[in-house]
């Protein structure tokens, strides 16, 4: 019995024994595989680094108003008798717009004007019985007294008679009648809205930090959402306060509206243009990547044996201006950057420049970009096509050193 238990155990512990040295053979020939695996170079596109010159700029959102633009309102109330306008007509300074009903007001004036005529009459009857010597000096002092007091009335009465008729204080494009003919309208009721387009206000705000680089007269660049709006103009007002609960300060410009396609309270995109820059170290910001380590650019070497490498360079970036980023430290001119393909790098890859691919207009070479002045060898924005990694090969996150196989 002792003898088949002992024969049991034997076998049962080379069973083992044999199970436990196949499983760290199969590990050790998988790990002499793949450490003689050389993953392929990784292709990805160029960019040398070249001083620019840079246009800095303060962008903010501003909202359009017209230069001249009121609410018409009726000064008088009364019953509509006439809407002399229609729907976005041309109208001029001066031009009756709406008339009310003012019968009462003209028979007020026309008794006004006969009672003038009459303390006219008398104060001329007094004025020559007295140079005669027949009439008294105070009796002349009151018909004068009386002829101003006609006079006033016949003022007032005109001016009654003027607020039943709403004329347009400025040449401009009116809007839609919000009245009609018959209808009874109380003063100050708004009849339409004139905007004068021929020029346009912008109304926006920027951060307090920048009230510095604001100056009367400085040049603005405003574009639309809606066609291709663009316009220059300049600051003409800035806000001597800041406000206390968004830190911003108030700022308006003016710009010239050519065929009046922009209309009051339309959304623009505006810009401040500030002094030009020279030799500014930027580049396209499609080569920047960013993780919670901070931020970084892959810079390509030359290695041994004429191998093309990348090392990660991390960098202290500063300002945007369309397509550009600019770089305050860890690059110089002349160095070679990757401008695509960073997802599938870490520090020490190969790598294969390939430059053919097609470049989209933010990164061109040769294309300015908004506000900037691209160099002329900077590299396309989008990225290449990417080759297959080896099925053992992990790529490592973005912008972080992944353990390397041996080669």
């Amino acid at each position: 019995m002792f003898k088949r238990l002992f024969i049991a155990i034997i076998l049962l512990g080379l069973i083992v024994g044999g199970i436990v040295w196949f499983k760290f053979f199969r590990d050790e020939m998988i790990a002499q595989f793949l450490s003689g695996q050389t993953p392929p170079p990784v292709p990805v596109t160029s960019h040398t680094v070249a001083p620019v010159a840079w246009e800095p700029g303060i962008d903010a959102i501003g909202t359009a108003l017209s230069a001249q633009g009121v609410d018409l309102a009726i000064e008088s109330g009364g019953t509509v008798t006439a809407v002399l306008f229609k729907g976005n007509d041309k109208v001029t300074a001066g031009q009756p717009l709406v008339q009310i009903d003012d019968a009462g007001q003209r028979a007020a004036l026309d008794a006004a004007k006969a009672a003038m005529s009459v303390a006219q009459a008398e104060a001329n009857r007094a004025r020559t019985l007295t140079e005669r010597g027949v009439g008294a000096v105070n009796t002349l002092e009151s018909a004068d007294a009386q002829l101003e007091s006609a006079r006033a009335q016949v003022t007032e009465a005109q001016v009654l008679l003027d607020q039943k008729q709403l004329v347009a204080p400025f040449a401009g494009e009116i809007g839609i009648a919000k009245i009609e003919v018959g209808q009874y309208v109380g003063a100050g009721t708004v009849v339409a809205t004139l905007q004068d387009l021929s020029r346009m206000r912008v109304d926006f705000s920027v951060p307090e930090q920048q009230i510095t680089t604001l100056a009367l007269g400085g040049p603005v660049t405003v574009t639309s959402e809606v066609g291709s709006f663009s316009a220059t103009g300049r600051i003409i007002a800035i806000e001597p306060q800041i406000d206390a609960n968004s830190r911003l300060v108030s700022v308006r410009a003016e710009v010239d509206n050519p065929g009046g396609v922009v209309y009051p309270g339309q959304f623009l995109r505006v810009r401040i243009g500030l002094p030009r820059e020279e030799g500014i170290i930027a580049v396209p910001q499609s080569a920047v990547s960013s993780t919670l380590y901070g931020d970084s650019i892959y810079v390509i070497r030359k290695g041994e044996a004429d191998a093309t490498t990348v090392e990660q360079v991390f960098v202290t970036l500063g300002r945007r201006s369309g397509g550009l980023i600019e770089v305050k430290d860890g690059l110089k001119e002349g160095d070679l950057i990757v401008t695509s393909g960073q997802n599938r790098l870490t520090s020490g890859a190969k790598v294969q420049v390939d430059n053919t691919v097609p470049v989209t207009a933010e990164a061109e070479p040769g294309t300015e970009a908004p506000k900037a002045e691209a160099p002329a060898t900077e590299a396309p924005a989008t990225e290449a096509p990417e080759t297959e990694a080896p099925a053992s090969e992990t790529p490592a996150p973005q912008g972080e050193a992944a353990p390397k196989a041996s080669e």
